[in-house]
């Protein structure tokens, strides 16, 4: 019986996370449920499943929740540092981060230093502070197993031979694949008419609006090559991108001998779920099985960076080093939110990133509160950027 945390328990992640869950009562309790706001979605998930703590990170959400399962035997906790303190406690087991953006950073961090098995679906800690990280998971063996699509594909692929943060030897670079969004087929031209309703409409994933955002910019992709950078050791040259439509084909390992190992399911986050939760061992999880005969063909493009300049925005980030994914990060989380509240279009997107990681210092990584701090001047600094520009139309 493996004791699980699930962070962000009221999103997408905590959806399919919990749903696998269920379906195994025997292989796993859950521990600690996790949310911010979604005080209805969140009770009614502690009545079902029971968990000896939920963490709510709003005040005031928390004083509904704390009410709402009084005398239920659920110790209810307010804020960032009890979910910190709640993931460290001996009797968990998996942690699975879920928690969307710069907000789950603390709680990645904490988890991999207190030596646990970290079920990543939160890039962003990754990206941002993938240094910290991996230095803190060689430090207390924690295992992280990513759950992107994506990088749990070349997890799966490398099998055992993968140790947290490091590269194997026989392994000459992974390509991973990208849908290419709801615009892969529209011309840059018409970019500027996007509105948000057309950029969430994801054409394969139901995700929340800002990573749906992301996935039609492929800063999403970018972000992902960032995470690999960080998970398999692999410069930035050794990771490919390539546009696969069907997401049929998650990723790709390619190795010195010429060998092609790709993993392959239907898009549905509850396959790289369960893989995590299973710690390799395979799991039933509702799922659909693959039907190559429906698909009939695959078919695989060339990532037009022109098209897509978030994508080579990341690459940029990565070879700068030290802050510069972090920068590339905050200023993207502000850029997108801008978008979606109709305070800038589209095709703005990655010209504000671009300003912004380009007029930012970049600095050597030192420490969580660093990075915290220059989170929050970034973000102001390209809330500033995008007023005055606003201005002077």
């Amino acid at each position: 019986m493996q004791n699980v945390a699930v962070l962000g328990a009221t999103g997408s992640i905590g959806d399919s996370t919990l749903d696998v869950i269920a379906a195994h009562p025997d292989r796993f309790a859950v521990h600690t449920l996790s949310a911010h706001r979604n005080a209805a979605k969140i009770t009614q998930l502690a009545q079902q499943f029971r968990p000896q703590h939920v963490v709510i990170t709003d005040p005031a959400t928390w004083q509904t929740v704390s009410a709402a399962l009084a005398g239920s035997g659920c110790e209810v906790h307010q804020g960032p540092e009890a979910l910190n303190q709640v993931v460290q406690q001996v009797d968990v087991d998996l942690v699975v981060a879920g928690i969307v953006g710069n907000a789950g950073m603390a709680s990645v961090l904490a988890a991999v230093q207190a030596g646990k098995t970290l079920l990543l679906a939160n890039k962003e800690a990754i990206v941002a502070a993938g240094h910290l990280v991996m230095q803190a998971a060689a430090a207390s063996g924690a295992r992280i197993i990513p759950l992107d699509s994506e990088h749990n594909a070349i997890y799966q692929c490398l099998d055992r031979q993968y140790v947290t943060g490091t590269r194997p030897d026989d392994v000459k670079s992974i390509t991973l694949t990208a849908s290419g969004g709801p615009f892969l087929q529209r011309h840059a031209d018409t970019f500027k008419d996007i509105t948000p309703a057309e950029a969430v409409a994801h054409p394969k994933w139901d995700m929340g609006a800002k990573i749906s955002v992301d996935s039609a910019t492929l800063m999403n992709k970018g972000l992902e090559v960032i995470e690999a950078h960080w998970l398999f050791h692999m410069p930035s040259n050794d990771i490919d991108v390539v546009v696969h439509p069907q997401s049929i084909i998650h990723s790709m390992v390619n190795f010195i001998d010429g060998s092609v190992l790709a993993q392959m399911g239907c898009p549905d986050m509850r396959i790289p779920i369960a893989h995590g939760l299973g710690l390799g061992q395979r799991l039933t999880n509702g799922a659909d099985f693959l039907d190559l005969i429906q698909h009939q063909q695959l078919t695989f493009e060339a990532a037009d960076t022109n098209k897509f300049p978030c994508l080579k925005l990341a690459k940029e980030a990565i070879q700068l080093g030290g802050t510069a994914p972090a920068i590339l990060n905050a200023a993207n989380e502000v850029t997108v939110a801008a978008f979606l509240a109709g305070r800038i279009r589209f095709d703005q997107i990655p010209v504000f990133n671009d300003k912004i990681l380009n007029m930012t210092a970049v600095k050597p990584v030192e420490s969580l509160a660093h990075l915290q701090a220059l989170d929050q001047a970034v973000r102001q600094r390209t809330e500033t950027a995008i007023n005055e520009t606003n201005n002077n139309l």
